[in-house]
């Protein structure tokens, strides 16, 4: 018994200076740990907050703040490490290392997340839109995820984009602005009266899809080796540009027959040489 009274003597003795300098390195730590974790949640709510009143989008919004909530985790849980006496200096030199090795093993996954990113801040499109990117892409913005864009085209193919080529090309937006103006471009013999064509082509115009302002012109926009090239212009709702142009072709041509106006078409004279 006096044996074992000696023991805890000696262990005490022992681990008694040790728990009274750790102690309170420790329980610092601890004080760091919860004050820093619990501000860290409520700096990641008020950017959350800030987003949703600038009407951020959802995905965007959630990723940001996801992201912003581990950035600043981990230097907490590195500091409250190096509080208790962990040697930190060699696992920051790891953690960079790995960042290094991801970055060059995902740089293109990285840029289109940063197209992606920089899509959905700037927002030079919408879902809904109808663009045309630099690779010669056109069609309906279906989605736009944070690595790469989906447009489905007119005969309802889809088409996945990458951000990265997205955010750093030409991008034709047909459907930012309310209104899109129509050019009907035809050509007429050089016998016709073009003041006449101009009466029938305007006359045209007078539909109610068409706006008043800017008004319908017709001009002359070219003389041709076969016909004199003319030009209706008109401005239309964007919904209603395809229908109307369809629908001015065919009376252009019915219209401008009716009134003696011909559309010719390329001709050829063949001259046969006899040997």
């Amino acid at each position: 018994m006096q044996l074992s009274i000696d023991e805890l003597t000696r262990s005490t003795q022992t681990w008694l200076p040790v728990i009274m300098q750790y102690s309170g390195k420790l329980l610092l730590a601890l004080i760091t740990l919860i004050i820093g974790w619990w501000l860290i949640n409520k700096l990641t709510q008020k950017i959350g907050w800030i987003l949703r009143t600038k009407n951020v989008d959802p995905a965007l919004h959630s990723f940001i703040c996801t992201i912003a909530n581990i950035l600043l985790k981990v230097p907490l849980m590195i500091s409250v490490a190096s509080m208790i006496g962990i040697e930190t200096s060699s696992f920051i030199a790891a953690l960079g290392a790995i960042g290094l090795a991801i970055g060059l093993a995902l740089q293109g996954s990285l840029a289109n997340f940063a197209g992606g990113v920089l899509i959905l801040l700037f927002r030079p499109f919408r879902i809904g839109d109808w663009i045309e990117a630099q690779s010669g892409v056109s069609g309906n913005v279906d989605s736009i995820q944070i690595f790469h864009t989906t447009l489905k085209t007119a005969d309802h193919k889809v088409v996945i984009v990458p951000n990265g080529s997205l955010s750093n090309g030409n991008i034709t937006n047909y459907s930012r602005e309310p209104m899109r103006r129509i050019d009907i471009n035809l050509g007429i013999d050089y016998d016709s009266d073009i003041k006449r064509a101009r009466e029938v082509l305007l006359n045209i115009a007078r539909d109610q899809r068409v706006f008043a302002t800017p008004e319908a012109a017709v001009h002359v926009t070219g003389l041709g080796d076969n016909a004199i090239n003319i030009t209706l212009r008109i401005w239309v709702a964007n919904a209603d540009y395809w229908p109307v142009t369809f629908d001015f072709m065919e009376q252009a041509k019915e219209q401008l027959t009716d009134a003696g106006i011909g559309i010719p078409f390329p001709q050829r004279v063949v001259h046969l040489v006899q040997s």
